[in-house]
C-alpha cells in the first residue's frame, strides 16, 4: 500500500486529499508546515510526497530543495500543489527537482492521475535498461541519472535529462510537444507547454558542444539529431 505525504497548512485541503486518497487505497499522512514535513519524510520514508510552496517554518521550495540534497529522501517523487500560478514559480519549483506542478483550485481526479503516473514512471525506471545511451561523445547512464559531454558531468535537472533520453534513444524522431509533456510530465496539461519550451531551452544550452542537435519543428514539436 503506497504512502504519500502531504505538506500543506490548509486544514481544508489536507481532509479534503486524505479523504479522497484514503478511498483509492493510499495510506496518506499529513505535516502541516516544512519543518515538519522535512522530519516525517525522513522518517516515515514516503513513496511520493504533495508539497505546497507557502508553509510556515520551512517554505515549500526549501523543502524541495532539502529533499533532493539528502541521499535517503533525494529519489522520492514530489507534486507540487500550490496556490502559485506564475510560470517563474513553475520553472523554479521543478528546476529544483519537483517531478510535477499542479495549481489550486485543483481536480482531484487529475491529482490522483498525476499521483499514479508517477508511480507508473517510478516502475519504468526500476526495470532494467540495455546499458549507457551514446550520441558522439554524450553518454547517458540512465539507471544513475548521470549524463556527460566529452567525460565532463552534465548539470541537468530530473526532467532535463529524461528528456535527453527520450530523444537520444529515438534520433530522428520528431516528438509532438504534447507527447513529450504527457510522456516527461506524465500528464497532459495545456498550462505546461511554456515549462516544457523552458526545459528545451536549457537542455539545447547544456548540449551546444555537440552541436545543433535539438532542432524545433515549427507547428509540430522537437528532433533530436535531425543535422549530422
Amino acid at each position: 500500500m503506497s504512502k504519500i505525504l502531504l505538506i500543506d497548512d490548509e486544514v481544508q485541503i489536507q481532509e479534503l486529499v486524505r479523504y479522497n486518497l484514503e478511498k483509492e487505497g493510499f495510506v496518506v499522512i499529513i505535516a502541516s508546515d516544512g519543518g515538519q514535513g522535512l522530519d516525517l519524510a525522513r522518517r516515515d520514508k514516503p513513496d511520493l510526497i504533495i508539497l505546497d510552496l507557502t508553509l510556515p517554518v520551512i517554505d515549500g521550495y526549501d523543502v524541495c530543495k532539502n529533499l533532493r540534497a539528502q541521499t535517503d529522501t533525494a529519489s522520492i517523487p514530489i507534486i507540487i500543489l500550490s496556490a502559485r500560478e506564475d510560470v517563474v514559480d513553475k520553472v523554479i519549483g521543478l528546476e529544483l527537482g519537483a517531478d510535477d506542478y499542479m495549481t489550486k483550485p485543483f481536480s482531484l481526479r487529475e491529482l490522483s492521475a498525476r499521483i499514479k503516473a508517477r508511480f507508473r514512471e517510478g516502475q519504468r525506471k526500476n526495470q532494467p535498461s540495455n546499458g549507457p545511451l551514446r550520441w558522439g561523445t554524450l553518454e547517458i547512464a540512465q539507471e544513475s541519472y548521470i549524463a556527460t559531454l566529452s567525460a565532463q558531468p552534465l548539470n541537468l535537472t530530473v526532467k532535463e535529462f529524461e528528456l535527453l533520453v527520450l530523444f537520444v534513444a529515438n534520433p530522428y524522431q520528431v516528438f509532438s510537444r504534447e507527447y513529450l509533456i504527457q510522456k516527461v510530465w506524465g500528464y497532459l496539461s495545456s498550462t505546461d507547454s511554456r515549462t516544457l519550451d523552458v526545459h528545451i531551452s536549457h537542455l539545447r544550452n547544456k548540449l551546444k558542444p555537440l552541436g545543433p542537435v535539438l532542432d524545433s519543428i515549427r507547428g509540430v514539436g522537437y528532433l533530436f539529431a535531425r543535422r549530422e
